[in-house]
């Protein structure tokens, strides 16, 4: 019996057992990679964290017990308003990104301390615009586009 023969009676067959072969170790091998990102999120899912839930909500975490994740999860969506999901819904941890540039002159915007303060800035620059308009303009007229 040459090897023509051979692949040609056995050839399916052993294609199809390298297949399916193939097929397990793929998945083991992706079983394997989900539960270590599982564990990964398990770790990081800490009361005090801002998550992000599967129905895109944002929250931070009150109670969650990473031991019995049939237990729900207590996450506060808003000051006040804390929800039970259950804990497979929280898609991922967020980390908080910490900006020191204002992102529009590129340098450290002053904070605002109080709401008069705002009020006060929101006039300066209203008063900027209006200085800002065309000369030629008649009085009371819309700026043209």
């Amino acid at each position: 019996m040459n090897i023509a023969d051979f692949f040609a009676n056995y050839g399916l067959i052993i294609l199809l057992v390298v297949l399916l072969v193939f097929m397990f170790w793929s998945s083991r091998r992706r079983m394997a990679k989900q539960k270590t990102e599982q564990e990964a999120k398990a770790r990081q899912t800490i009361p005090g964290a801002e998550v992000l839930l599967q129905g895109g909500l944002y929250g931070t975490i009150v109670e969650f017990d990473p031991e019995n994740l049939d237990q729900p999860a207590v996450v506060e969506i808003a000051p006040g308003v804390d929800i039970k999901v259950h804990s497979q819904a929280i898609l991922r941890v967020v980390t908080p990104t910490v900006e020191t540039e204002d992102e529009f002159t590129g340098t450290d915007a002053p904070a605002i301390e109080s709401i008069d303060e705002a009020e006060h800035e929101v006039t300066k620059v209203d008063e900027s615009l209006e200085q800002s308009t065309d000369p030629d303009a008649e009085p009371g007229s819309k700026p043209q586009a």
